[in-house]
């Protein structure tokens, strides 16, 4: 199914999802604490149109950025799992006793979900909700000075690695994860609402 891929992102990722480290911050957030976190990169490194940088605390700052890691991971592993089932590649069996993996690749995003059983719902959610719970009780928090948050499942080592190579793996990630989170979209958009993405209009995976 193809909502199976935004569960493993909490489960697992790529070698990419490096841990980032928390700038030293003045008192006052501004875009130029902004412009010190990974993925202020070019052509707009502190692309903030709407001023969610000045919105709150440090703290408020932070948090924003982990949410945005986190969606960014969720959405790439979506992304590319919408594009593996539409092609027609899936898990083999059953995921239930009435209910076949082949049947929910070829069914759209939200009616996937719809079919699978509640006990399997509650599993997924459950398995999320203790992820999320380990992500974020590990040391010091984020908000606090404390690294932004990790993968859980597998832990990936990066204390090898430079810190010029680290800032540049952030960077990708964080690009990475931004367009992601719009091809995603664009996914359930062209899937549910008929030409709502010109680009995709036609497409037998949409």
């Amino acid at each position: 199914m193809k909502i199976t891929a935004a569960f493993l992102a909490l489960v697992g990722s790529a070698a990419a999802f490096a841990p980032a480290a928390v700038p030293k911050t003045t008192s006052t957030t501004s875009l130029n604490a902004l412009e010190d976190l990974p993925g202020a990169t070019a052509p707009l490194p502190a692309f903030d149109p709407i001023g969610l940088a000045t919105s709150g605390s440090d703290e408020t700052l932070l948090w924003f950025r982990a949410a945005e890691l986190k969606h960014s991971r969720v959405a790439m592993l979506a992304t590319t799992g919408y594009i593996v089932q539409a092609s027609g590649i899936h898990f083999p069996g059953q995921l239930s006793s009435d209910i076949s993996f082949e049947s929910l690749s070829t069914m759209k995003p939200f009616d996937a979900w719809e079919a699978v059983p509640a006990g399997g719902k509650a599993q997924i959610l459950l398995t999320i909700f203790i992820a999320e719970l380990i992500s974020e009780s590990k040391g010091d928090h984020y908000t606090k000075g404390g690294a932004f948050p990790t993968i859980v499942f597998p832990p990936v080592d990066f204390s090898g690695v430079s810190a010029e190579t680290m800032s540049l793996k952030q960077n990708r990630e964080l690009n990475n994860g931004r367009l992601a989170m719009i091809a995603i979209m664009s996914f359930i958009a062209a899937n549910n609402v008929p030409g709502s993405v010109p680009a995709l209009a036609g497409n037998p995976m949409f």
